[in-house]
Order: structure tokens, then sequence, then C-alpha cells
């Protein structure tokens, strides 16, 4: 894919989420980029709004194969990366399979920047890993990436000058990681979702995050013996002029956002103008699906809902993008070692997936099922029993929208 272009530096996304709603600044500035500088994603860049859940993921591929060079893989979107197209983009240094011990992934890509043979390779987290949906990621194992990056760079250290690595670990990772592995120049990070984004030294290698949700990039570009880093915005403007071979690409794009301009009804006064606070959503939705649907017991995880501006009435674009992973309720089997123990279980489930709500809390001694997502309950429950007809976003829009809107209890 750099055929024909001379390379001087090396532009970085991450976690871009499927938000287009500055597309065409987005896609035309990386196509104005992309002859001098080789493009590449930190992970994530798929599953976070409605253009991904009407499109499933047309828009983000065709993008993708158009003006980036190299991908690293994130927990969202990690099936897509198995696609034959995207799967030659992708590189991976610490993902095999848990079979034949095989890399599930190329593990180096080398090509040449401002002169210099290039090695970019990638890492995901084991954290971030395993928040993989179970069923994505079945006969999939993720190594520590310390031996794993350590084994690249031994085997190719006679073939590349400078080392560029990919990283959907999170930026504190990333710092330990440039501490134990100091033969990187460059460390682009992803996964946090932090306001950290450097760049910050340690030792030889500097760490730096582009803007997250379609907001901007990371760059870094050879000078002297070593390198700089920095980070920049997309402009808030769109351009004057579109590419041509971007032209169906944003027409396929802007047809979605027609469709998200859809209007659902009123917002309650209590959500109106603001950025509802995920904490405080939830716990109202965990109480009324519990007296709604007559549960013992409602567990979800705050990461299931995004915090989005909100303004006088709900639009589908702004229910997609509070909630934008289809989740879907069901009932699920408490693990056994933790149905006398409810302290122990969400403690557990906090570790793998981040702060809770449950309805009651604390939850009581002796649950045998609970109401909450596919997703929790197939990756860190015991499975579930059954679907309770109702999907997380339904749940949502009742709560958001006024009464006569939604009408009745969900």
């Amino acid at each position: 894919m750099t055929a024909q272009r001379t390379l001087r530096q090396i532009v970085a996304t991450t976690d871009v989420h499927s938000v287009f709603d500055n597309s065409l600044s987005f896609l035309a500035h990386l196509h104005a980029l992309r002859p001098s500088s080789l493009v590449v994603d930190c992970g994530d860049f798929f599953e976070g709004s409605g253009y991904y859940r009407l499109a499933h993921g047309s828009i983000e591929r065709e993008i993708l194969l158009k003006l980036y060079d190299v991908l690293a893989p994130g927990n969202h979107g990690w099936h897509h990366h198995f696609e034959p197209e995207l799967h030659r983009l992708t590189v991976c240094a610490n993902v095999i399979d848990a079979k034949t011990g095989d890399a599930l992934f190329r593990r180096l890509h080398i090509t040449r920047v401002a002169g210099r043979r290039i090695g970019i390779t990638a890492v995901i987290g084991q954290q971030a890993f395993h928040t993989i949906p179970a069923a994505q990621r079945a006969d999939h194992e993720v190594t520590d990436p310390v031996p794993a990056l350590r084994e690249v760079m031994l085997a190719h250290h006679h073939e590349v000058d400078d080392w560029i690595l990919l990283s959907h670990s999170g930026f504190d990772e990333d710092l330990k990681l440039a501490a134990i592995c100091p033969f990187f120049d460059v460390i682009f990070a992803g996964h946090c979702h932090s306001e950290q984004y450097g760049p910050v030294r340690v030792g030889d290698a500097l760490i730096v995050k582009g803007g997250e949700l379609g907001d901007g990039y990371a760059v870094a570009t050879p000078v002297g013996q070593g390198w700089g880093a920095g980070t920049t915005r997309f402009p808030d403007r769109a351009p004057a002029f579109v590419p041509a071979d971007l032209m169906s690409l944003e027409a396929k794009i802007d047809a979605v956002r027609q469709q998200l301009t859809a209007v659902l009804g009123p917002v309650v006064k209590a959500y109106q103008h603001r950025i509802p606070d995920r904490h405080v959503l939830l716990v109202d939705l965990a109480a009324r699906l519990r007296s709604g649907l007559g549960v013992d017991a409602v567990i979800l995880n705050e990461t299931a809902l995004r915090p989005v501006p909100l303004g006088h009435t709900l639009t589908l674009g702004d229910l997609l993008a509070v909630e934008p992973f289809d989740n879907q309720l069901v009932h699920a089997h408490v693990p056994q070692e933790f149905r006398h123990d409810p302290y122990g279980l969400t403690g557990y489930l906090t570790e793998q997936c981040g702060p809770l709500v449950t309805a009651p809390d604390p939850l009581p001694d002796g649950i045998i099922t609970v109401l909450t997502t596919d997703y929790l309950a197939d990756t860190y429950l015991a499975g579930r029993t059954h679907a309770a007809g109702l999907w997380l976003s339904q749940a949502v829009k009742h709560v958001l929208t006024a009464p006569s809107a939604s009408g009745g209890t969900p």
C-alpha cells in the first residue's frame, strides 16, 4: 500500500469507535496526509455509534481499506480483523491460536520512512483481550506482551533500524512497556479513554496517543537520529474540496446520518440539555427493570453506555450513541462460587469490566439468576437461561423519553 509514496512520517488514530459525525474532515484530512504518511490505527475503529449499528461495519471497512496501511486489533470489532482484506493489514505480536500456538496475525510490518527501515508491531493488552465477547475469541489466546515483543525484536533486529509499537493496552501500561522494552522509538497508545495524550518520554521512547472518537491523531517524525511526536485535531470545518475517490464513501455515511436524525420522542427534563451521568442513568434504569420485570436482581456495567450530550428531543442517533453496543437483556446464571458471596461477585465483575450498577444494592445473598446483558452473561457469568425479550437500548429509550412517548413500563 506504500507504492509510489514518499513516506516522511507516521500518522496514528485510535479508538475511533465508528464516530463519523465529522467524516468529511476526517476522510479528506487523512487522504491529504496519505502521500507522505504511513497511516496506522491502534484498535477499536469499529463499534460505538449508530453508524456501526446501521451499516454493520461496512463504512469502517471501506475507510480502513482506502486510507490505512497498518492496523492493530482492538477489543471492539475484533472479529472484523479476520476478514481477509483487513487481516492482511493487521499486525499483532501477542495473540495465538490456543490449539496450535500459531500467531493469529502477522507479527511485523516493515517499511521505509524518511529513508529508515521501520519495524511496526502491535500488541493488545491482556485486560483488553479478555473484554472481547467470549464467542469472538473462542480458541484464541493472549500472551504476555513483553516476551512476545522481545521475540519479534530478536528475530528481526538485523532488518530494522527503528521500532514502532501500536498498543491497544492503555497509556499507563504503555509507560511500563517502554521501560521494560527499551528498543522502541515510538509507542502509539490506545484503549485507555483517558486524558493522557503525551508525548511522554521513557528512556529513548516517546509514548503518544491521538484524540479518540475521531477527534484527532498522533504523528511521529524522524528527527536527527531520533524521533519527534505530537498530537493534533482534525479540522472542525468540512473541506471545500472532497476527493473524487471519497465521494461514494461520504454519500454512504450521509445516508446513514439521515437515518440517525429520526426523532424518537422528547427527552425528560431530568436529562435535557446535558450529558447524562452513566451511573445515575443506569441506577434509574436498573430500578425500573427490576420492578417492571419482577426479577430478584439486576446487574449492569457502566461501560455498556457512553456519555453523550442530549438536547430537547431524543434522536435515533442519540440513542445508538448512548447505547452503542446492541446489548440484549437476558436472565443469567450466577456462577456457583458466588451464589453466597454477592460481594465477591460484584468485585469480580468490577475487576473485569469496570464499575457496576446493581438493583438492589447491595445484592442479596443466595441469588441464583440475575437480569443482565448478553455480554456479561456470556463473557463473565455462567451463561444465560433465557432472553428477557427486551434490548438495553429499548430500556434506555424508556428512561430518557417522556412517558407519553414511551408508554408503559419496560
